[in-house]
């Protein structure tokens, strides 16, 4: 609980530097962006100073669909971000991204900034993932661990909405139900929790907690953005201590209509998966497109 407390302060202490908008306008407002960040390296065969030919690309796309009437706002944004890397002499070509998400929040205002609300967050990945190895004989080998929904997250609850503008939100969700969905061919002969917190021949868990989300986009400069999201969660049913958390930063510096570079940031700590942060970065040049 002290987790969540803490990123509410955290992302309230960045009102200040949220930029003011125009009150919007009733009826919907729709926009997006498709970004491409490419990274390649090559080595002849007379290189000494060591290092793999390799090469890898990240696709990226952020669409949002926003509703408002008089006191209300329905907000929705679909993520999908994929990405995939051959290294030289490798027997597969690896993900190094896959995540498909849908949010969507609907809020009635309570007083100035403050709104009651009702929110729903599906999550899953769209291809298959695998735990590489090698074999005796030196051969490379993968073992498929996850799929298109296995696992897969929703979670549903009622809360209150503190939002700013459009660009500086929290909900706070303190009765938050939470379904885990996945194959149940991957829990079949496993010991009970060991899939994703999932029991032994079973396809879902349930979960009821607190959850608290958040959103702040800020500029930087005149050319460079910051976006932060980020979600935690709290089971009081089992463990409620160990709170999962789901922080993504992008960095994104303009260099004109079509071309930017990106730093991209995210941690994920989910002691039903794994009991330790999953860290991943990446940063390269961006073909961006508006939709």
């Amino acid at each position: 609980m002290k987790k969540l407390v803490s990123a509410f302060m955290i992302f309230t202490t960045l009102t200040s530097f949220s930029q003011e908008t125009e009150a919007p306008k009733d009826g919907w407002k729709i926009g997006g962006n498709v970004s491409f960040i490419f990274n390649q390296s090559a080595f002849n065969a007379e290189w000494l100073g060591g290092g793999t030919s390799n090469i890898a690309g990240n696709i990226a796309v952020s669409y949002d669909f926003n509703y408002k009437k008089e006191d209300w706002n329905w907000d929705n944004k679909l993520l999908l971000d994929y990405g995939l890397t051959k290294i030289k002499n490798d027997d597969f070509t690896k993900k190094t991204n896959d995540r498909l998400e849908f949010n969507s929040l609907l809020g009635k205002k309570a007083g100035k900034n403050w709104y009651y609300s009702a929110f729903l967050n599906f999550r899953t990945q769209i291809t298959k993932g695998y735990e590489f190895a090698t074999d005796i004989d030196g051969n490379q080998t993968r073992t498929e661990i996850t799929h298109f929904l296995s696992p897969a997250y929703i979670q549903i609850g009622p809360g209150m909405l503190w939002k700013k503008n459009d660009n500086l939100k929290i909900n706070i969700a303190p009765a938050t139900a939470r379904w885990i969905l996945v194959d149940k061919a991957f829990t079949n002969g496993l010991p009970d929790g060991s899939y994703f917190g999932v029991d032994q021949g079973k396809s879902s868990r349930l979960e009821f907690g607190a959850s608290l989300s958040g959103y702040a986009k800020l500029k930087l400069m005149d050319n460079v953005t910051m976006e932060n999201i980020l979600s935690l969660y709290s089971n009081y049913l089992e463990d409620p201590q160990n709170v999962d958390i789901d922080y993504t930063m992008n960095v994104v510096m303009t260099i004109n209509k079509y071309l930017t570079t990106n730093l991209i940031f995210q941690a994920i700590y989910d002691d039903n998966a794994v009991g330790a942060f999953q860290i991943r970065e990446m940063f390269g040049l961006g073909i961006n497109y508006k939709l």
